[in-house]
């Protein structure tokens, strides 16, 4: 038998963090960070709800804040075994948990400074240190490699097509001829993506653990491409800025992508397109490392020669004194910068700089979390809070969800007609509750299956 208890991504989209005790062992899947509603970020300050010691070993199934963003703060709370997930994942978690670790230290610095804070003095959640031990634990594994838990028990990582390096994972246990199969999926990716592989189909599943963030909702139908075309065109006549929040991981790289194919087939004039992030600079080095972990297409057009990420006027902004003078760009440029749902870092600055000006275009192209200035200025906000102002919007705002790393719900139904037999219990988790239950009740629907949609800190008995 095997336990299973969920300490996050239960009536939210972040937090990812499941508990499998199995074989004798303590086995966390993800360990993330909540986002979102204060109510929700206070959580990472609870202490963990199991000792952070007798935690045995971490699996990742991607490199995202929400599943790995708590890892510092678990190995400063004592846990010291090793942490499992791909080779590209374990490249952008030393990036990313370095900059998280920054941020918690910088947030800190200014309340002690502003004396905003109701804690004297403030603490950051983890510090750079903490991260760094984080990295010094990971363990890597390529798609496909088993790794045992013990004899009769493994595990495997499958590439699941939501951001580079992201991976299911895939529990096996063998008595004798028969199995039982454990399968979390992380965040699923889309098929037919740009520069990612689609999501690989597994079988035999006697328990899954699947995520539901589209859960409610279908992805335009449209062509995302032709939608990008059609907003860089529009900011060009204006004569406005474009300023679109970017993940640092994968949606920059994409809209790189692009806007280089854009550029080469005429469809749009060469801009200045200034990449003001130095995580997601760092970040599409490693992407440009890692061309096997991508799809075919992009293989065979970096075989040929080409930068694939790498538009004409691509600028690479590191340093703040770089940052601050993208200020004086008035019209005909692109400024991609993170964070994406417009939460922290450089964003902030231009989203306060240009957003009062109506010939300027912001650009949302992914998921906005309840709670977030993204979500906000998409619900139309007037004025949004940025460094404590109020900022008038009067720049157009826009969306185009096809460029998300989440499947919505047909695109999981899918994948899920591809199982062979019926899982045991299917978890639905990491979704805003509607989007949850959505989940849940079409899957009812489509296939009958027993589905549950977990509370924070529920525990199911699992026959494994």
């Amino acid at each position: 038998m095997a336990n299973l208890t969920f300490f996050g991504a239960t009536g939210t989209v972040t937090g990812s963090r499941f508990l499998l005790e199995i074989e004798g062992q303590r086995v966390l899947i993800d360990c993330g960070l909540f986002q979102g509603l204060k109510e929700n970020r206070l959580k990472n300050w609870d202490p963990f709800p199991v000792p952070a010691a007798e935690i045995d070993r971490v699996f990742l199934t991607h490199a995202h804040i929400d599943h790995t963003g708590y890892l510092p703060r678990l190995c400063r709370e004592g846990f010291g075994g090793p942490v499992h997930c791909t080779h590209a994942t374990a490249d952008l978690c030393d990036i990313m948990l370095r900059d998280s670790a920054h941020i918690q230290e910088e947030d800190a610095y200014w309340a002690n400074k502003k004396g905003y804070s109701k804690h004297k003095p403030a603490l950051p959640l983890y510090t750079i240190a903490d991260a760094e031990q984080a990295i010094s634990q990971l363990s890597p594994l390529h798609y496909g490699e088993d790794f045992f838990l013990n004899d009769a028990t493994r595990a495997k990582f499958k590439d699941v097509g939501h951001i580079l390096g992201s991976a299911l994972i895939d529990f096996k246990k063998s008595y004798g001829q028969e199995s039982r199969k454990i399968i979390f999926s992380g965040d699923f990716g889309r098929p037919k993506k740009l520069i990612l592989k689609e999501p690989t189909q597994v079988y035999d599943v006697d328990y899954l653990v699947i995520e539901s963030t589209y859960g409610d909702r279908l992805h335009e139908e449209g062509d995302p491409i032709n939608e990008l075309a059609r907003v860089i065109n529009e900011s060009v006549e204006r004569g406005g800025v474009l300023l679109v929040p970017a993940f640092a991981v994968g949606r920059t790289q994409t809209l790189l992508y692009v806007i280089r194919e854009l550029e080469e087939t005429g469809r749009i004039p060469s801009l200045p397109v200034f990449v003001d992030s130095p995580m997601a600079i760092n970040v599409t080095d490693i992407f440009n490392q890692r061309i096997s972990d991508q799809n075919m297409l992009c293989r065979l057009k970096t075989l040929t020669g080409k930068n694939i990420y790498q538009p004409q006027q691509l600028k690479m902004t590191q340093t703040r004194d770089e940052s601050k003078s993208i200020n004086k760009i008035n019209s005909r440029a692109i400024i991609l910068s993170a964070s994406g749902m417009a939460t922290a870092g450089r964003i902030l600055h231009h989203l306060e700089n240009r957003l009062a000006h109506p010939k300027n275009t912001v650009l949302f192209i992914g998921y906005q979390a309840e709670g977030t200035r993204g979500r906000t200025l998409l619900e139309g906000a007037e004025t949004v809070k940025i460094h404590g102002h109020e900022i008038p919007v009067k720049a157009k705002i826009e969306m185009i969800s096809g460029y998300s790393g989440h499947a919505d719900y047909n695109e999981i139904l899918a994948w899920l007609m591809g199982f062979n037999k019926p899982p045991q219990k299917t978890f639905i988790v990491h979704g805003e509750p509607h989007a949850a239950r959505s989940m849940a009740e079409k899957i009812r629907e489509h296939f009958g299956w027993d589905v549950v949609t977990p509370s924070f800190g529920e525990s199911f008995q699992l026959n494994f």
